[in-house]
This record gives structure tokens, C-alpha cells and sequence, in this order.
């Protein structure tokens, strides 16, 4: 594997263990808008899309107004369970902490809105650590590539020279299309079987694997090359 410079990651299910309040809000507000309330299968599997592309999913016939309320109550239940949608992973912050110390740039990748990666970025302390995010509210969203051309761009980076670490096949179809080598997670809302048909580097079983399958595969450590490592802009 090429060296890296930058790791990108997805935020719920991959940093944030938030997904429990995900499949919680949205059955939560369907009944409100008038709408079925999905089983939590189907709310798992729309986890990684942006709101407006993951709310089709489930209801495709979907009218203008129910789509407007079912975003509000949506959000408003979401935000409510403030200690959930942000607690993070154990290991996350050391986990970010050691790669920056390897020279790694980081940035984050979501189908969170703007003001949703804002809010939990301020609730968890992280946003230090990266160098750029991307939302889904910003440009396409996840599965095309756009949010990592956008953060190639803003670093200076090639594909070959980054890598996506996500939970969802979203995630992992989104890097497969930018030409970039992926790391799946198996504790967020896609199982290892599916991520694996993407071809993954690895399926993680815990974010804090993450530094030594990348010290493994020699692109962290003295194998990667210092300069190599913090010269990117």
C-alpha cells in the first residue's frame, strides 16, 4: 500500500456510537408525520445517506409536507438524546490522538447535515483533530464521491494516498468510486459480510485496530517515512 497521509472517516457508527438513536428517533417520529413506522432493519439500513436520500428509502411516496415535518420531529428526537447521538467509541480519541502523532491528516465524511456534525463535534471536543469535514448537505451524498474529491482537494492529496474508514457499505462504495482504499468497522450498522464486497483492507472489530493493521501494512511508523507524513498540506 502506498503511504498514507490522511485517514477520513465516517462519524455515526464509525466514531460516534449513535446509532442506537438513530433507529430510536426515526420510528419515533414517523407515526407524527402520519407515516408506517419502520422496523429497525430498514432504519439500519439507510444509516450513511444523507436525511432527505434515507427518508425516500423507506418512503418513497413521500409528499413535500410529510418530508418537512418528518425532518423536524426527526431532529428534534435526535438532538433529545444528546447522551447517545454523541458518545463516542471506546478508543476513539486516543485512536485520533496517535495518528495525528504519526503525521496523519484526519477529516471526517458524514451524511450529517452541517449543523448536525457542528453540534456533536462541539459536544465531543473532537474537532481539533481534523483538518476538513464534509456533510451531506454540502454536495452529494454518500454513495458518490464527491465529499472525498472535495477533501482531496482541501489537502493536496491523492486517492492512493488516503484512506475511508466506515461502517456502511455507503462508506466503502463511496471510497471504491474516488479510486480509494478503504478500512471497514463492523460495530456500526452494516454487518462484516456486507462491507466485505467492497474490498476492504480489513473489517475492524474495534476503532482503536486501526493504527496497528496501518503500522501492519507499513504506512504509519518508520516504514511510512516521516516527511512523507506531515508535508501534505
Amino acid at each position: 500500500m502506498p503511504d498514507i497521509r490522511l485517514v477520513i472517516f465516517d462519524w455515526d457508527g464509525t466514531l460516534a456510537d449513535s446509532t442506537g438513536a438513530i433507529v430510536r428517533a426515526m420510528p419515533h417520529a414517523a407515526p407524527i408525520c402520519g407515516l408506517p413506522v419502520p422496523e429497525p432493519a430498514a432504519v439500519l439500513d439507510i444509516i450513511g445517506l444523507g436525511l432527505p436520500e434515507a427518508i425516500f428509502r423507506i418512503w418513497p411516496e413521500i409528499d413535500a409536507a410529510q418530508m418537512a415535518a418528518l425532518r423536524d420531529a426527526y431532529s428534534r428526537h435526535y438532538i433529545a438524546e444528546a447522551e447517545y447521538s454523541s458518545r463516542l467509541f471506546p478508543g476513539v480519541e486516543a485512536t485520533l490522538s496517535e495518528l495525528r502523532g504519526y503525521g496523519m491528516h484526519l477529516a471526517v465524511a458524514t451524511g450529517k447535515s452541517r449543523r448536525g456534525l457542528d453540534r456533536a463535534l462541539g459536544r465531543t471536543g473532537l474537532a481539533a483533530h481534523f483538518v476538513v469535514t464534509r456533510c451531506a448537505d454540502e454536495g452529494a451524498g454518500k454513495p458518490d464521491p464527491e465529499m472525498l474529491h472535495r477533501i482531496l482537494e482541501h489537502t493536496g492529496t491523492d486517492p492512493e494516498q488516503a484512506v475511508m474508514v466506515g461502517d456502511t457499505e455507503y462508506d466503502l462504495d463511496m471510497a471504491a468510486r474516488a479510486g480509494m482504499p478503504a478500512v471497514g468497522v463492523s460495530f456500526g450498522a452494516h454487518d462484516a459480510e456486507r462491507l466485505l464486497a467492497y474490498n476492504p483492507i480489513a473489517i475492524l472489530e474495534r476503532i482503536a485496530d486501526l493504527v496497528p493493521l496501518l503500522l501492519a501494512e507499513g504506512v504509519v511508523g518508520p516504514a511510512a517515512g516521516d516527511d512523507d507524513g506531515n508535508d501534505a498540506d
